[in-house]
């Protein structure tokens, strides 16, 4: 539980992340392009859907990541 351990859940919280806050700080959308994690994290850009279960539960369009970076 994290509240048992505040200050140690921080920083494993802060070393698990601060990696991909970093490279899109550094590469931008290149990054996503780049790191399948930071892509499968991606739900929506530029209003397409990028996450398909999500669309196809709104029953709207889906997009891959790399298609709408792309375009």
């Amino acid at each position: 539980m994290p509240g048992a351990v505040p200050v140690t859940s921080s920083e494993a919280l802060n070393n698990a992340t601060l990696p991909f806050g970093l490279a899109l700080a550094a590469k931008g959308l290149a990054a996503i392009s780049a790191n399948p994690h930071l892509a499968a994290g991606l739900n929506v850009h530029r209003g397409r859907l990028t996450h398909k279960a999500a669309a196809e539960s709104l029953g709207l369009p889906y997009a891959p990541a790399e298609q709408a970076i792309a375009g």
